[in-house]
């Protein structure tokens, strides 16, 4: 099992990946550190729990937008490539939360 270190509201974490996944967890905690540095701009910094979790909360709030913009879609008959959308949605939002676990246990 591989290992990358993130930097979050410039604080280092080590977090385990599987093996090829190095890159993608190095671009999701980019996109994590973005978001946790707009909240930090807008409320100050109010602590690396609580940015997190705010911050967690507003990626969850992306994803349920693109789950329920997937819904309408799967209404209007484009079944199949919605479906795969669906799909790598709900895998995506699995290793969100494999990455949060880890992130937390470190």
């Amino acid at each position: 099992m591989a290992q990358v270190d993130v930097t979050i509201n410039g604080r280092s974490y080590r977090v385990a990946c599987e093996d090829g996944q190095e890159q993608r967890l190095t671009e999701l905690a980019q996109y994590v550190d973005a978001k946790v540095g707009e909240l930090a701009r807008s409320v100050g910094q109010i602590g690396d729990t609580r940015l997190l979790v705010m911050a967690s909360l507003l990626v969850a709030d992306e994803l349920s937008d693109a789950r329920d913009a997937l819904v309408e879609l799967q209404g209007q008959g484009n079944g199949a490539t919605i479906d795969k959308l669906a799909s790598g949605l709900d895998s995506l939002a699995q290793r969100i939360e494999k990455i949060a676990a880890r992130l937390e246990a470190s």
